[in-house]
């Protein structure tokens, strides 16, 4: 981890999420790159759910992306409010969803707004609850390209729902939504092939009807989408960046640019210390031995985590006393951020006094 050693951490509670807003701006300046530079910088419409902070939303904005992807309306309302042109809903609004929907539709009228689909039950809902003759409403149909999470495959159904959503006069086809997140393979090589079968299929059915957008890819194939493509690419982990993309994708240029301070509340024996970062506070879904590095003890094993507790074998022990304070790197920063109200904002290794909130965290 190329972090500096804190200067100040006695000014941050723990656990507590921090944030480097310099290696934030790097990798915005990192994801304009690989779309080409700034005169191809409207390929780009970054997701926003790794941070969930208006701040980089505004930072995005600074550098001329105007174009966002969001999967929960908080997080339509961060970006609407940071005052983004254009986002979408990358995720089928049901239920009490679409009143919100269209909530925000009237409270930001200087926004353009638009959500997934990919069924004509979920479209004609949308249609009638969201729709406008006068400002039709941008759907656009997710297609699973192999993941089976959501989406409609190629083929005669995903053309009768196209064919009806373009014969609407409240809503208007505006593309396809291509999100290939079940190919993360750590091998550049194998990334490019399975990201190229995908996209050799979106180009083809877009050579026999021409689609007005495509939106494509996520972070381990932005690389792979943004060279082999003109279209829109949506990465989202690229904002923060992680231990886990880290190690699996070397080749691409991105900084971690969180971590979360936790300090030593116990040595309960000889070789055990327990650090107050249990599963409330770091993501947990990826197995124990995984779920976060810590680089001041290179030879720590996670034995045992609970709600604020994180258990950790060493032979460095009596290193530590109780109240030191560590560096802990989550393997997957996105659902960790959600855990934390605020971030502390570090510039040059020190903490400034300033903290961002978490203000999209919530779902509504």
């Amino acid at each position: 981890m190329k972090w500096l050693r804190l200067q100040n951490p006695d000014v941050i509670a723990s656990p507590g999420l921090v944030i480097d807003p310099d290696r934030v701006e790097h990798n915005i300046q990192s994801m304009i790159a690989l779309v080409g530079g700034p005169d191809h910088v409207t390929r780009l419409r970054p997701h926003v759910k790794t941070y969930k902070m208006p701040e980089v939303v505004r930072m995005q904005l600074a550098a001329g992306i105007r174009k966002f992807k969001a999967a929960t309306i908080a997080e339509l309302k961060m970006v609407a409010d940071a005052g983004a042109g254009d986002v979408l809903l990358a995720y089928q609004p049901v239920g009490p969803s679409l009143d919100r929907l269209a909530d925000l539709i009237a409270q930001f009228p200087n926004t353009d707004f638009a959500a997934l689909t990919d069924n004509l039950d979920s479209a004609e809902k949308i249609a009638l609850r969201v729709g406008n003759d006068s400002r039709p409403f941008r759907l656009f149909i997710d297609i699973d390209c192999g993941m089976h999470r959501t989406g409609i495959a190629l083929g005669p159904e995903m053309q009768r729902l196209r064919d009806w959503i373009q014969s609407q006069s409240a809503v208007q086809f505006a593309g396809l939504h291509v999100y290939d997140g079940h190919i993360h393979d750590a091998s550049l090589e194998d990334r490019r092939r399975k990201s190229g079968e995908v996209i050799e299929a979106i180009k083809k059915y877009d050579s026999q009807y021409p689609v007005p957008t495509v939106i494509g890819g996520g972070s381990p194939t932005f690389g792979c989408w943004a060279a082999e493509t003109a279209w829109q690419c949506s990465p989202g982990t690229t904002l923060l960046w992680d231990v886990g993309y880290g190690q699996s994708h070397p080749e691409l240029d991105f900084e971690i640019a969180a971590a979360l301070l936790t300090r030593v509340i116990s040595k309960p024996s000889t070789n055990m210390i327990c650090l107050d970062l249990g599963y409330k506070s770091v993501a947990s879904e990826m197995p124990l031995e995984r779920r976060v590095t810590l680089p001041d003890i290179p030879d720590a094993q996670l034995v045992g985590q609970s709600e604020e507790h994180l258990v950790v074998q060493t032979s460095a022990t009596a290193k530590f006393s109780v109240g030191d304070s560590l560096l802990a790197f989550p393997r997957h920063i996105c659902p960790t951020v959600a855990l934390h109200a605020y971030a502390t904002v570090i510039r040059d290794g020190k903490a400034t006094g300033e903290t961002w909130q978490v203000t999209a965290r919530d779902r509504y």
